[in-house]
């Protein structure tokens, strides 16, 4: 399944899919490779759950295939990594939809329990959504269809049957667990689409979509159980226990991934609210050799809030941060220069005036500091904008019911 995130986005997984978005450290786990530019990580989690699909892939081996003996788990650590590969081509073609539809793609990850494809903005129509998320689970479909044909072509009860036909199966669920209608499933999105292309609000599909997911994780932990002690009945009850743990992990997976669908879908509502030239703060130019008491008294009188040194042809050149002026004691303000105080420009801390909602967001970034030099689209200096400005208006955007 795709993951779309603006900002702050996260996502979790389930068998093939996770929810959407996340704030994650630039590495992901192992790096496998790249495909058509987009990192594919192998996270740590993923050795786990091959490792349990190996022993419990095996043990079914033996009662299957008994002749193997311990070759059997060797056959099946072989099951585990064409699974996955399977899942991998599930989230390629979340990833070639996406950059078919010019969405960038930060990078594709495997993890314990499936994929994600984080896909860094949002479909700009429901068409698109809709598409972007059918793909996923269409793949998963047609490599069904593949191994089922494979199937047609060697013996039953062999080793290339039996793991021609455990793939079968296992892509089988992977797509009908990710066309199940909530989110942050693959479905959910589908759902999501649908609802917006009719009510024509985002929103009003998203809402939808999450609470179907919610009572998705409700039914999946209940049924699951309900499902495997009727199974079960007279026996150990030990796959009982097994499933009713299984089930709890999905169904907090799909809780947890809808709960975090829907934040970050109010969130995008409220973000254009942050705009640059909303939250800048006014400057006033001043000479690098300037003393800072003296810089500080032309900002107060012009009601400025910060401080740009300019060379002698008044071209911007540094910013004075503000951390420097708070501790730097008042009694040396006369004898400190603003220079020694500053920051030298680079072009990643120059910012339009017209920068708004996340494109605003991704461009600081993209180019980390605690000021940015605000400019018109002219090019004439329109003020100073504070990160710790740009925090408290998110914050502000976050809390409001």
């Amino acid at each position: 399944m795709s993951e779309s995130g603006g900002p702050p986005s996260g996502k979790s997984d389930a068998p093939g899919d996770g929810p959407g978005a996340a704030a994650r450290g630039p590495g992901g786990g192992l790096l496998m490779g790249r495909f058509f530019g987009v990192p594919i990580y192998v996270a740590p989690s993923w050795f786990l759950i091959a490792a349990l699909i190996t022993w419990v892939f095996g043990d079914q081996l033996d009662t299957v295939l008994p002749e193997l003996g311990r070759a059997r788990y060797l056959v099946s650590l072989f099951f585990a990594i064409a699974f996955y590969g399977s899942v991998l081509v599930h989230e390629l073609a979340h990833t070639v939809a996406a950059l078919r539809f010019k969405l960038p793609v930060r990078r594709i990850q495997l993890q314990f329990f499936g994929g994600i494809s984080e896909i860094e903005k949002e479909s700009d129509s429901p068409g698109r959504e809709f598409v972007l998320a059918f793909v996923g689970p269409l793949l998963s479909l047609v490599l069904a269809g593949a191994f089922f044909g494979g199937m047609q072509l060697v013996e039953s009860g062999t080793v290339p049957g039996v793991l021609l036909a455990g793939l079968m199966i296992s892509n089988l669920i992977v797509a009908i667990f990710n066309f199940l209608p909530g989110l942050p499933l693959d479905g959910g999105r589908m759902l999501r689409a649908v609802v917006w292309k009719i009510s024509g609000r985002a929103m009003t599909g998203t809402v939808a979509a999450a609470w179907v997911g919610r009572a998705l994780a409700l039914a999946v932990l209940v049924g699951l159980p309900l499902l495997s002690y009727g199974r079960d009945a007279g026996g150990s009850g030990v796959d009982s226990l097994t499933d009713a743990l299984l089930a709890a992990v999905l169904a907090a997976i799909i809780w947890t991934g809808a709960g975090n669908s829907l934040r970050m879908a109010r969130l995008r509502e409220r973000l254009p609210a942050l705009r640059a030239r909303t939250l800048t703060r006014r400057a006033v130019p001043v000479a690098s050799d300037t003393p800072l008491s003296e810089a500080l008294r032309r900002a107060n009188e012009a009601g400025a809030r910060a401080l740009v040194v300019v060379d002698g042809h008044g071209t911007p050149t540094a910013l004075v941060r503000e951390s420097a002026i708070v501790t730097t004691p008042e009694h040396r303000r006369p004898w400190v220069a603003v220079g020694g105080l500053a920051q030298d420009l680079t072009p990643g801390m120059r910012v339009s005036a017209e920068l708004g909602g996340e494109d605003l967001l991704d461009r600081l970034r993209a180019s980390p500091a605690t000021e940015y030099l605000v400019v018109e689209p002219t090019g004439e200096i329109y003020g100073v904008l504070s990160t710790s400005d740009v925090e408290k208006a998110f914050l502000a955007a976050m809390s409001r019911p």
